[in-house]
Parts: structure tokens; sequence; C-alpha cells
């Protein structure tokens, strides 16, 4: 498949990437057209992909998608949750159109509605999953390119890449390796330098973790953005230390003379009327006072309303 080139063969680098991701593991069941790409099976019934090929078969959907002309009539089509980020992530590589999500049915066939397209590759993620889009490129002739896992159903699927496309890393990784080998078949990247993009961009983010994560980035940034004050001390406050008590007790102490001399002044008759002494003691403010005696008329005056008589 490779075509006998040592640049096209697999390394050890993406050996190990595929064993970590577990892309070798296959389910227990397996179709009748894809058991040729199984190695072994082991003995609590699980089959075992054998990755020399399915790296073959990586590079010749590569070779297929960089041969269009055109990246954006190449249609990426991912329904299930686990492969849509990677299939957006892929579309924007390589400039492809991705369909994440629902496939909107009659898209290749009905042109009266306004999705329709006229894709020239199609690549989909699980052909069991995305069926719908598969058959109606098999009405419209066009060449389809699948992750297949042992038991997906390979009807009008023209190349199968055998791999587990159940596990969130292993569909990932193998739409970065994809997209890796699109890129180094076109030029834009080299074979002898490692690729930027790293594969945990393409592999699926839970929502809820993906928030936490956010909101904790956040609550981090606000804590540091806070300047540092550091805590006032007992005796510190920012202003002189009074001793209120100290200050009560003195006033009172003060009060008492005072209302000792004002209680015998209140008891003698007075010519004028009283007057009233401002202290903070509140009992000497409240000795009773002599209401009659402070109306009572001056000397001179004779009570009279400004009448001429009393005379009724």
């Amino acid at each position: 498949m490779s075509g006998g080139l040592d640049v096209l063969k697999v390394t050890e680098d993406d050996i190990t990437k595929m064993l970590a991701a577990t892309t070798h593991i296959g389910p227990e069941n397996s179709e009748t057209t894809m058991e040729q790409y199984v190695f072994k099976k082991r003995n609590d019934g699980v089959n075992i992909i054998n990755l020399k090929k399915t790296w073959e078969k990586m590079v010749l959907a590569a070779r297929a998608i960089a041969a269009v002309e055109n990246p954006a009539d190449v249609f990426v089509v991912a329904s299930r949750p686990y492969a849509q980020r990677a299939c957006l992530k892929f579309a924007r590589y390589i400039g492809a159109t991705p369909i994440a999500g629902r496939f909107t049915p009659g898209a290749f066939t009905n042109q009266i509605q306004a999705a329709f397209r006229e894709p020239r590759l199609l690549v989909i993620s699980d052909p069991r999953t995305d069926h719908q889009p598969v058959t109606e490129a098999s009405y419209a002739n066009i060449p389809i390119v699948a992750f297949c896992n042992v038991d997906s159903p390979t009807k009008f699927v023209d190349i199968a890449i055998p791999c587990n496309n159940k596990a969130t890393h292993s569909i990932g990784l193998m739409w970065w390796f994809l997209a890796r080998e699109v890129l180094r078949l076109r030029g834009s990247i080299s074979r002898d330098m490692p690729w930027e993009v790293m594969p945990d961009l393409f592999f699926y983010r839970d929502p809820e973790e993906a928030d936490k994560e956010e909101r904790d980035r956040q609550e981090a940034a606000a804590e540091a953005a806070k300047p540092e004050m550091a805590a006032p001390t007992k005796e510190d406050w920012g202003g002189e230390a009074e001793d209120w008590a100290a200050e009560s007790a003195a006033s009172t102490m003060a009060a008492a003379p005072a209302a000792a001399v004002a209680a015998p002044a209140a008891a003698a008759p007075a010519a004028a009327p009283a007057a009233y002494s401002v202290t903070e003691d509140w009992a000497a403010q409240s000795e009773p006072t002599d209401w009659a005696a402070q109306s009572a008329p001056a000397a001179g005056q004779d009570g009279t309303w400004g009448g001429a008589t009393n005379n009724w």
C-alpha cells in the first residue's frame, strides 16, 4: 500500500501513540470483510487489529484526499459526539468541509433543499452511525473513506481504515494521523520535523469538565490580579487609639460636682430664670425645675392684658 518507500513507513513513535490510545483493541464480534485486518484473537475473545495494515490504509486514504484539487470538496462527517471535535479540527487544518452532528437527509441527493452539496470525497468516522451519508453517497457515486472497527459494515465503503473508532483517544489520534499525513503529502509540513499541533486538540472533551477548568482559570486569574494587602495588627488600625472607657469615667466624675452645685441653686428663689447647664450627666439634666417660678411676672409689671380696665 505504501509503495515500499521508507518515508511512508510507520515509525516507532507512531506505533507507541497507537498502543497508548488503544487503537489496536477491537470488539469481540467481527464482520467477514474486516477479518483480514485482525492480527489475532485474545483468550478473552477481544480481537487485536494489525497496526501495520492500519497505517497502510491510512496512507492510502491520505493520498486520495491530497489528490483532490479543491480541499473544500472533501466532506468530513461525524455524528457521534466523541468524533465531532476531531472532525472539526481535521477540517480546519486540511481545509475540508465539516458536517458535525446530525446529518440532514437529502443533503447529497435532494437538489431542492438549501443544504444540497456535491462533494468529491467523503470521510466518515463510523459507517454504522453515519449510515445516512454513506447511503446517499452511494447514490451519487461519491467515494467514501471510513474509519472502520472490526464489527463495522463495509458496504459502499471504498477505503476502510481499520482502527478502534469507539474510544475517544483512538478516534482522535487517527484523525490527527490522517491530517498530518495529508499535510505532508501536500508539502505543507516537513517529515523531518514533528507537527506542532498536538493530538490532544483532536480528543473529545467533556463540556462540564471544560467549564470547570475555565472557571478555575478565571478564579486563579482574579486572585492573581488582586493587590496583596497586609492584614492590620490589633494595635494598628490606621488612626490613634482611644480608650473610650476611660473617657466615659472621666466625664461621669466631672459631672458629679456640677450636679451638686446645681441642686442648691435651683432650690433658692431667683429673680431671673435658671440657666440650663450643658453636661454629659443625663441625671443632672433631668433635675426637677420649678416652672411656676420661671413663669412668674417680672418686677414692675401689673399682669394686665393691655386693656383699660378689668371690669367686663
